[in-house]
C-alpha cells in the first residue's frame, strides 16, 4: 500500500491556471463561427529517426470488452495485418481518465468526465518529444477548430453528440491549453486529410473518432466497420506507412464487473512482416503508450507511471529493453483512487520520480520538494494498481 502522506501541499505544487469562462466550456454556436474564422492551425513536422519506428499513431474507440472486440469481423480483418495485444489493459472507468493518463503518466483520481483541468506544472508526452525537436499532434473528429477548448461540439443539424473534450487529452493538461502555439497543434479530421495530402503529418499524433464512429453512441460494429473503413487506405498510402506504427485501442472495456482488458491491434509499416497475423500476451496498459515513444526515441520520462510501464515487445527488441511478467490476479482497476481531480476524495498531487532518466524541467520543478515518489520505476503496474476493484 503506498501513503500519500508524503505529497506536497497544494500550495506548493499547483501552478496558476489561466481563468476558465462559461463561454470558453460551452460557447455559442455564433462565438465557435467567429474564432473558426481566425484560429490558427500548427504545421509541425519532423524527421527524427526512432530504433523501431519514426512514426507513431494512436486510435482511441470506445467501451467495449475484450471478447466481444476480438470476434468482429472487422477487428479480425485488422488482425490478420499486425499484432493482437492479447493483455492490454485500460486503467479505470469512466473515459476521461483513461485519456489523460496515456499521455501523462497518470489520471490525478479522475472519476467522472466533467470539464477537468491538469495544472500547467505537471508535463506530458508532448514535453518528452520536444526535447529532441519530434512534432507531434492530435486529429479530433468534428472539433470546429484547431485548438477548441469546450466541453463538447454537437452535429448541427441532429444535436447529436460529435466531438467531446473528455476524449481529447492534451486539452486537458494546461501546460498545453495556457500555451496558443501548442494549442494550435489540436487539430480536427480536415486537417488531418490536409496534413496526409502534403506530407505535413507530425512524428507523433493521437486521433479520436467522433461519437457515432467511436461506437460509444453506437456499438462495436460501427466502431470496427469506420476502424476498417479509415485505416485500409491509409495502410496502402506509401507516405502515411513509411516506418509507421499505429496502436488502434478502446479506451475502457464495457463491463466494470470484470478486469478492465481491452482489445487492441498494433499495425504499420513498422511492424516487422513475422510478426504480422500474431499475438503479443506481454501486460500493457495505456502508459506502455509513453514508455514505447521514449524508449524508441531514447527520450527521458515524465517520472510517473511512464518510467516503469513495459514497451511494446518488438520496441523493446529494438532498443535492448527487458520487458517484465505480471501476475494480473486480481487486477481489475475499475475505479479511479483517491486524487486531485477527484469528485470523491481529494489527494494532493503524488511527487514524480525526481532521480534517473525524468524530463529535467520534472527534476526542476518537483526535485526541490524531496520525499519519497509512490511511482515505481521498477514495476510496469501502475502504483494505484490494487486499489481499483
Amino acid at each position: 500500500m503506498v501513503s500519500f502522506a508524503v505529497v506536497i501541499a497544494l500550495a506548493a505544487t499547483v501552478a496558476a491556471q489561466t481563468p476558465i469562462t462559461f463561454s470558453t466550456i460551452r460557447p455559442s454556436y455564433t462565438e465557435i463561427e467567429a474564432t473558426a474564422a481566425t484560429a490558427p492551425v500548427g504545421e509541425l513536422t519532423s524527421n527524427v529517426n526512432g530504433h523501431a519506428f519514426n512514426r507513431f499513431i494512436q486510435i482511441w474507440l470506445e467501451n467495449q470488452n475484450y471478447d466481444t472486440a476480438a470476434v468482429d469481423p472487422s477487428f479480425e480483418e485488422l488482425a490478420k495485418q499486425g499484432i493482437t495485444l492479447t493483455n492490454y489493459w485500460a486503467l479505470t472507468h469512466p473515459s476521461e481518465p483513461n485519456y489523460v493518463a496515456a499521455v501523462g503518466g497518470d489520471y490525478f483520481g479522475i472519476d467522472s468526465d466533467n470539464f477537468e483541468r491538469v495544472p500547467a506544472n505537471v508535463s506530458t508526452v508532448v514535453d518528452l518529444l520536444e526535447t529532441k525537436h519530434i512534432s507531434w499532434a492530435e486529429y479530433q473528429e468534428d472539433m470546429p477548430y484547431a485548438g477548441f477548448e469546450g466541453y463538447n461540439f454537437s452535429n448541427q443539424q441532429t444535436f447529436a453528440s460529435d466531438y467531446v473534450r473528455k476524449h481529447n487529452p492534451l486539452v486537458i493538461y494546461d501546460s498545453i491549453a495556457n500555451n496558443k502555439e501548442r494549442l494550435s497543434n489540436i487539430k480536427n479530421f480536415t486537417s488531418f486529410y490536409y496534413d496526409l495530402q502534403n506530407g505535413l503529418l507530425p512524428q507523433w499524433s493521437f486521433i479520436t473518432p467522433n461519437m457515432t464512429n467511436d461506437g460509444h453512441d453506437t456499438n462495436m460494429t460501427v466502431g470496427g466497420k469506420w476502424s476498417l473503413d479509415f485505416l485500409t487506405p491509409l495502410l496502402s498510402n506509401s507516405y502515411f506507412m513509411k516506418n509507421t506504427l499505429i496502436l488502434l485501442t478502446f479506451d475502457e472495456n464495457g463491463t466494470k464487473s470484470i478486469g478492465n482488458k481491452v482489445f487492441s491491434i498494433l499495425l504499420g509499416d513498422a511492424v516487422p512482416t513475422h510478426y504480422k497475423g500474431t499475438s503479443d500476451n506481454t501486460f500493457y496498459t495505456h502508459y506502455s503508450c509513453i514508455s514505447s515513444v521514449s524508449h524508441n526515441w531514447g527520450l527521458p520520462t515524465l517520472g510517473r507511471n511512464d518510467y516503469g510501464s513495459n514497451v511494446f515487445q518488438f520496441v523493446a527488441e529494438a532498443t535492448g529493453y527487458r520487458n517484465k511478467a505480471v501476475d494480473t490476479t486480481g487486477f481489475y482497476a475499475n475505479s479511479s483512487i483517491p486524487g486531485y481531480l477527484s469528485s470523491k476524495q481529494w489527494a494532493p498531487l503524488p511527487v514524480p520520480i525526481t532521480s534517473g532518466n525524468v524530463l529535467q524541467s520534472v527534476k526542476q520543478t518537483w526535485g526541490k520538494f524531496g520525499g519519497h515518489s509512490p511511482y515505481n520505476a521498477s514495476s510496469p503496474l501502475p502504483y494505484d494498481s490494487f486499489y481499483a476493484y
